[in-house]
C-alpha cells in the first residue's frame, strides 16, 4: 500500500507514423513527473527516442518499457544502457522483457523457449559488464561467453568505459506469476501491463512475497480525462481487442492468459476466438466494460480521484500514465495523483 505514488509518463512505441513527443516530455518534466518511458515492438526502437528526449531534458528519469532481450545480445544492451546513462547524467531506468514467440521467432529470428532462464542469464551478464570486476564470461547455455566454437579465438573482455553507475536500475516486464517472482528476485522493479489493482495480492502475492522493501511496481495505466465515459471505455476495449485477440498465437497468448487469471477466462477465450476468425467487431463488443474500466482510470476528474484509491491501497508504487497528449491533461493527471 502506498499513499505516495510516483508518477511517470509512458509514451509507448510509434504507430504508423513517427512521433516526436519532445514538447510533451518537457511539459512532464516541468510538472514534476518522475519519469518518462518508451517502448518497442516491431517498429520504432526503445533507445533512440529516449536518447532524443534525454538530450532535451535535464531531470526526468528515462525508462525503457521494455527493451526486448531477443533484439540485442546482453552485452549490446549493457553498452547501450551505459552510454545513455552517461550522456543523461545517470537518469536511465532499464526495463527489459522477453516479448512473445511470434515476435522473438518471427521478427528477431531467435528461439523463444525457456524465457525465464534466458532472462536470468541476460541480467547476470548485464551486471557483470557494468561492474567491471573482471573480464566477462558466461557458461550459460543461452548467451555463452566467449562463444564456443567459431574460430576459437574469442577471449573474455572487460568494458572499456567505466560506467557512471555500476548498478543501473533494472526492471522486468512480466505477466506470469513465475516471471513476476523472477523480477522480485533479481531486479529492482516490475512493469505490469494490465493490472486490476484490487487483485494484485491474490494474483501475485506469493510471487512478490520476497521482494525487497524498495521494489518498485510501476504499473502502466491508461488515463482519459473526459465526461464521455463510454467513449473512453471504447478506447480501452479497442486496445484490449488487439492484445487479447491478436497479440499472440491461439495456443500461446500471454495477454489472454493474464485476463483469464483476472477472472475473465470465458471472455478471453471468446474474444480470441472471434478475433482470429476475422470477427473483430464482435470481439470488441465481447470485452466487458468492467474489465476495461478496472485496468484504467477514466472519466471526469472526480471519478478518477475516487478510483485512484484502489491503486493507493494496492502494492503499486508508481503509475505510468498512458494517454495524455497535451500539457493541460498532464497537469490534471499530476494534480490527481500527486495531490
Amino acid at each position: 500500500m502506498s499513499d505516495d505514488l510516483k508518477l511517470g509518463l509512458n509514451l509507448g512505441y510509434w504507430q504508423r507514423q513517427a512521433h516526436d513527443a519532445t514538447d510533451l516530455v518537457q511539459a512532464a518534466e516541468r510538472l514534476g513527473y518522475d519519469s518518462v518511458w518508451t517502448a518497442e515492438a516491431y517498429g520504432s526502437d526503445v533507445f533512440t527516442p529516449l536518447a532524443w528526449y534525454g538530450a532535451r531534458t535535464s531531470r526526468i528519469k528515462l525508462g525503457t518499457s521494455v527493451a526486448q532481450i531477443s533484439a540485442r545480445s546482453p552485452v549490446t544492451t549493457a553498452m547501450t544502457a551505459m552510454t545513455l546513462d552517461h550522456l543523461t547524467g545517470g537518469r536511465l531506468l532499464l526495463g527489459i522483457g522477453a516479448s512473445g514467440p511470434q515476435v522473438v521467432e518471427g521478427w528477431y529470428g531467435q528461439p523463444f523457449p525457456r524465457p525465464l532462464a534466458r532472462t536470468r542469464e541476460y541480467v547476470d551478464i548485464l551486471r557483470k559488464v557494468w561492474r567491471r570486476e573482471e573480464p566477462v564470461t558466461s557458461d550459460g547455455p543461452h548467451y555463452p561467453l566467449p562463444y564456443p566454437g567459431g574460430t576459437g579465438l574469442g577471449k573474455p573482455l572487460k568494458l572499456i568505459t567505466h560506467p557512471l553507475r555500476p548498478e543501473i536500475p533494472l526492471y522486468l516486464g512480466a505477466e506470469g506469476p513465475k516471471n513476476v517472482a523472477l523480477a522480485a528476485e533479481i531486479t529492482d522493479g516490475w512493469l505490469p501491463l494490465f493490472t486490476l489493482p484490487d487483485k494484485i495480492g491474490s494474483m501475485y502475492g506469493d510471487s512478490l512475497a520476497d521482494a525487497p522493501p524498495d521494489f518498485d511496481i510501476a504499473a502502466m495505466v491508461l488515463f482519459m480525462v473526459t465526461d464521455d465515459l463510454q467513449s473512453a471505455l471504447n478506447v480501452v476495449k479497442l486496445m484490449l481487442t488487439l492484445y487479447i485477440g491478436g497479440m499472440g498465437a491461439k495456443s500461446r497468448n500471454f495477454h489472454a492468459d493474464i485476463i483469464a487469471r483476472m477472472g475473465y477466462a470465458d471472455a478471453a477465450e471468446k474474444i480470441q476466438e472471434l478475433y482470429l476468425s476475422g470477427r473483430k467487431d464482435e470481439a470488441f463488443h465481447a470485452i466487458p466494460d468492467e474489465l476495461a474500466d478496472g485496468i484504467s482510470l477514466l472519466g471526469p476528474p472526480a471519478r478518477i480521484r475516487d478510483r485512484l484509491q484502489l491503486w493507493r491501497d494496492s502494492p503499486v508504487t508508481t503509475l505510468l500514465a498512458m494517454g495524455p497528449q497535451d500539457e493541460p491533461t498532464l497537469r490534471t493527471v499530476r494534480d490527481l495523483v500527486l495531490g
